[in-house]
């Protein structure tokens, strides 16, 4: 489905107007950085299912 280093898009967009996401961190937590502004986000994995809308790059592309 998704992977480290994975961009993705999110339901909502960033304050900063930017809507694509790093995947930077996997566990019981996902960590995801804005590709825009640089902030990081962290949140539980269950949660993030339910906010991302679809990876738009794989890591290895």
């Amino acid at each position: 489905m998704y992977e480290l280093h994975d961009i993705v898009e999110m339901k909502k967009a960033h304050p900063c107007g930017v809507n694509r996401w790093e995947i930077i961190r996997m566990g019981m937590d996902i960590k995801i950085q804005c590709t825009g502004c640089k902030r990081l986000i962290m949140m539980p994995r269950k949660e993030f299912d339910k906010k991302m809308k679809k990876v738009l790059e794989k890591a290895g592309e």
